[in-house]
């Protein structure tokens, strides 16, 4: 195998791997802010759904985030999560 193609297949490993910890990253955090969520929300209005538990879980970041800040202000779990 040439120079050329060993640096070629080298740098695809390389972003494959870093794209890979990356992803594994995005995955983490999503993680934490579902957990801190469910949390927050059992805190101010008790035993959760399974629905919510469920929405929760498949909600993406930005979803979440909009929900956690509608935990301050909320009276209901529904004006949370719907």
């Amino acid at each position: 195998m040439s120079g050329f193609a060993e640096r070629f297949i080298q740098q695809g490993v390389q972003e494959g791997v870093q794209q890979g910890v990356q992803q594994g990253i995005q995955q983490g955090v999503q993680q934490g802010e579902a957990r801190l969520l469910r949390r927050l929300l059992a805190s101010r209005f008790g035993e959760l759904p399974e629905a919510t538990l469920r929405a929760i879980e498949v909600a993406d970041p930005d979803t979440l985030l909009q929900w956690s800040d509608r935990v301050l202000t909320a009276r209901t779990l529904e004006d949370v999560v719907h």
